[in-house]
């Protein structure tokens, strides 16, 4: 049973090393909050909020998800003996959406009550994969670029390519990278950046035998979707239309995908993650674990989860070296010849580095 005793948030500001560009924002600096949920019996367990600072991927921000967190949520745990995570769904189900905010409390809980259990968050999650194939997102720039930096990834083993697409930048592109590997296993994401009237031109992109093409249209759609995959020979993949596995579940009834993204934060946490991984399961639908640009405590959840068996697909996690200078958890998350090993450590198996919190944190507030 785990009885609460405290709650720390740290507001965290690292600089990538690189921008994250897509369609739809432009990310250089990367504002986190940690959240450390400490028990009656001393024994800590970790989160964090994988919202950006500005609400251009969903309608949560840094801000509101403090506000969610220091106002609402976690007075509402600590009023609670948590026997099981999954409780959080039925103790958070009076206050609407703001998913990240509620996942990054639950992802503490599921650290916390792992350990307690003395066993990995894998194992506790359901997982039996002692390692994950990792795939990676190749950064838009020029095509020779492009094909230098997949270069450099294919001779590091990763196992997936995953490209940003728009109206204005697609068919040319891709057919630059098929030029140079007309075997890589390809995808790209379209963040919501097509409609309907776009159809000709995303047919044009079947010709490319790519694995997926991930959210070409609305964020909050799944009928449109379902009309565009009709026509498509190329697998839709849904994410940001995917937030619980109700959506999940009408999005499978209408046909309006072939595969599915799930990514923690999106979805409030990893007990919906899990209901919709055995959702797809059932329905012989693949799913792979979508990045956040995450530090490496939402990475570690991130691993745990997609050790479950239908994370069939490399998912958006790599090597934590690719995004910072230092990240917060020891050993250092490593992909070797395009896996990552899956910790067999209580809880989330990494130790978190307070030190490197400490020289990124612009403010702590225990609760």
């Amino acid at each position: 049973m785990i009885k609460t005793k405290s709650v720390t948030l740290y507001h965290i500001t690292q600089t990538l090393k690189s921008p994250f560009i897509s369609s739809i924002g432009h990310v250089t600096d990367r504002d986190s909050i940690l959240v450390e949920m400490t028990d009656v019996d001393g024994v800590s367990g970790w989160g964090e909020v994988v919202a950006f600072s500005t609400p251009w991927y969903t309608e949560e921000t840094i801000a509101t998800s403090f506000h969610l967190l220091k106002d609402i949520l976690i007075p509402l745990v600590k009023t609670e003996s948590i026997i099981h995570p999954d409780q959080l769904q039925s103790i958070f189900k009076h206050v609407k959406r703001n998913f990240m905010a509620k996942a990054s409390l639950e992802g503490a809980v599921w650290d916390l009550f792992a350990k307690k259990q003395n066993k990995s968050l894998a194992h506790a999650l359901g997982g039996d994969k002692t390692e994950i194939e990792s795939g990676v997102v190749v950064g838009i720039s020029s095509i020779p670029k492009m094909t230098e930096q997949i270069s450099q990834y294919v001779e590091e083993g990763y196992k997936r390519f995953k490209v940003k697409i728009s109206p204005h930048q697609d068919i040319e592109l891709i057919e630059g990278i098929r030029r140079k590997f007309p075997n890589l296993p390809l995808m790209a994401d379209a963040n919501s950046s097509y409609s309907l009237k776009d159809i000709d031109r995303l047919k044009a992109l079947d010709q490319f035998e790519l694995m997926m093409i991930e959210q070409p249209l609305a964020a909050d759609d799944i009928v449109d979707h379902a009309k565009l995959q009709q026509k498509l020979a190329t697998p839709i993949c849904l994410d940001e239309s995917i937030v619980t596995s109700e959506d999940a579940r009408k999005a499978i009834e209408l046909g309006s995908c072939r595969v599915m993204n799930i990514k923690p934060g999106r979805v409030g946490g990893l007990t919906e993650s899990k209901k919709i991984h055995d959702l797809c399961k059932n329905h012989h639908i693949p799913v792979w674990c979508g990045g956040m640009l995450e530090t490496g405590i939402s990475r570690a959840h991130n691993i745990a989860l997609a050790s479950l068996s239908n994370f069939t697909i490399p998912g958006d996690i790599s090597s934590s070296s690719r995004y910072w200078d230092e990240d917060l958890v020891f050993p250092e998350i490593k992909t070797v010849n395009g896996k990552i090993t899956v910790p067999s450590g209580n809880g989330i198996g990494f130790e978190v580095r307070r030190d490197v919190i400490e020289k990124y944190c612009d403010s702590v507030t225990i609760i």
